[in-house]
């Protein structure tokens, strides 16, 4: 999968009426929101100490097989962005003043991983050479 980093100007909250795009609250059940026809789904963090979206984005990725785009919002950190991936994050809007090319290169540095997680769901000793 790979991961869209996404500059704050290039983004747009979902529309009034756009069903297409949900923007899910960090207190909402992510087992329970309708995914007829949606596209994407906006996580947001309200600050770096809240986590909930990770849990969020892992319960769309991995029980409810969702395949669009669930991207991350608000207080993004780019230390962060690995984790995201890892949890089902397939994009992320990276804050104000933030440097693109410094949040790629977290991806750089951790390319592979032991345990299993919402992208590969085997860990690395069960898969095939």
């Amino acid at each position: 999968m790979n991961f869209q980093i996404l500059a704050a100007a290039s983004h747009t909250a979902p529309a009034e009426g756009d069903a297409t795009t949900v923007a899910l609250a960090n207190d909402a059940d992510a087992l329970t929101l309708p995914l007829d026809g949606v596209v994407r789904v906006d996580l947001h963090f309200p600050n770096f100490t809240d986590g909930r979206a990770f849990s969020q984005a892992y319960l769309l990725r991995r029980r409810r097989g969702f395949a669009g785009d669930i991207r991350a919002t608000g207080d993004v950190l780019i230390d962060q962005l690995v984790q995201m991936q890892r949890t089902g994050f397939s994009s992320a809007v990276l804050k104000e003043g933030v440097d693109a090319a410094d949040a790629q290169r977290q991806f750089e540095r951790f390319q592979g991983f032991y345990q299993a997680d919402a992208v590969q769901p085997k860990p690395i000793f069960s898969l095939e050479p």
